[in-house]
């Protein structure tokens, strides 16, 4: 590993998640996480007035790529709305 692919997968990236507000929908949210071994930063969920959940999920020391396929499945099978990730 060089300190070029050191850096780049230790960059803080924020994965953000818009879903239906649900009472389980944090926790099979973050299920995508432990499933793969990956422990966030930090974690941020608000119950919005117009019904919806707004989820921060703050991680580092994962590539781009395994990123947006865990963005992807997200999408696919919790009650989401809109779910992209972005650095910081």
């Amino acid at each position: 590993m060089t300190v070029e692919d050191c850096t780049e997968t230790m960059k803080l990236v924020r994965l953000r998640v818009s879903a239906e507000a649900d009472p389980g929908v944090v926790g099979r949210l973050l299920s995508y996480f432990t499933n793969v071994n990956i422990v966030p930063h930090r974690v941020v969920a608000e119950f919005a007035t117009t019904g919806l959940v707004h989820v921060h999920v703050d991680i580092s020391g994962v590539p781009e790529s395994r990123l947006s396929v865990i963005t992807a499945k997200i999408a696919q099978h919790v009650p989401v709305i809109n779910a992209f990730w972005h650095f910081l």
